[in-house]
């Protein structure tokens, strides 16, 4: 029987960093790193993952590229968005998941709500004046909607007058689509902003070919609405 590996714990009770930690390089830190996403089956931010692993949250970086490298045509996957990690599933084993966990299955969103969101992920950081200018429709309802359900969120304020939210896409909207990153995205044609309804209309189609896809992270159902 293999000898237990021995965890040293300091006066506070916590496990103690190993000794050249703090200075090892991306590719050996990727493995802490995979660890801790996995044990705590959360999203977590650069900064935690950095007091935790007892590293600079530029470390956490290098090695959250290196452990999303190494897992390429694997099962899992790690999920970027800003400075958020997650380790999920990818959409094409999610059904191994879904039989054994059987866990409920959210609905789709409604077509207002993914052509929104559509217009949020490739216009972002974007305004509700904009949005409504693109859908042509008071947006109020189906944007509280989105934000309610965690797959937008107020990034930051434009500096006109009013300071009017600017709205972008979260990390939850990439568990959502089953995406690893925003750069994902599927392209525009021939690198065409979404800047008409036909075309909010092409890309809310490519994103609803994605809609819950990923088994292991919708924690809470997407629920149809008839938000306008």
């Amino acid at each position: 029987m293999a000898d237990e590996l021995e965890v040293e714990i300091d006066v506070f009770g916590r496990a103690v960093v190993p000794p050249g930690t703090p200075d090892a390089e991306a590719e050996d830190l990727a493995l802490p790193l995979e660890a801790l996403c996995f044990a705590l089956n959360r999203g977590l931010t650069t900064a935690e993952a950095a007091e935790i692993l007892g590293v600079s949250p530029g470390a956490v970086a290098r090695a959250a590229s290196v452990l999303a490298e190494s897992l390429r045509g694997r099962g899992l996957m790690l999920q970027r968005h800003g400075d958020e990690l997650q380790l999920v599933t990818r959409p094409e084993v999610a059904w191994a998941v879904q039989r054994a966990l059987n866990p409920e299955r959210p609905s789709r969103l409604s077509r207002p709500a993914m052509e929104t969101l559509a217009i949020v992920a490739y216009r972002q950081p974007v305004t509700r004046a904009v949005i409504e200018a693109l859908r042509g429709v008071n947006c109020e309802a189906v944007l509280d909607h989105l934000e309610h359900r965690g797959l937008i969120a107020e990034v930051g304020r434009q500096q006109t007058p009013g300071h009017p939210r600017l709205f972008g896409t979260t990390l939850r909207f990439l568990q959502y689509v089953g995406l690893e990153d925003i750069s994902q995205l599927p392209p525009l044609a021939d690198g065409v902003a979404i800047a008409d309804l036909d075309r909010i209309a092409e890309q809310a189609d490519l994103l609803a070919q994605h809609d819950g896809a990923v088994a292991v992270v919708a924690a809470e159902p997407v629920l149809e609405d008839d938000a306008r």
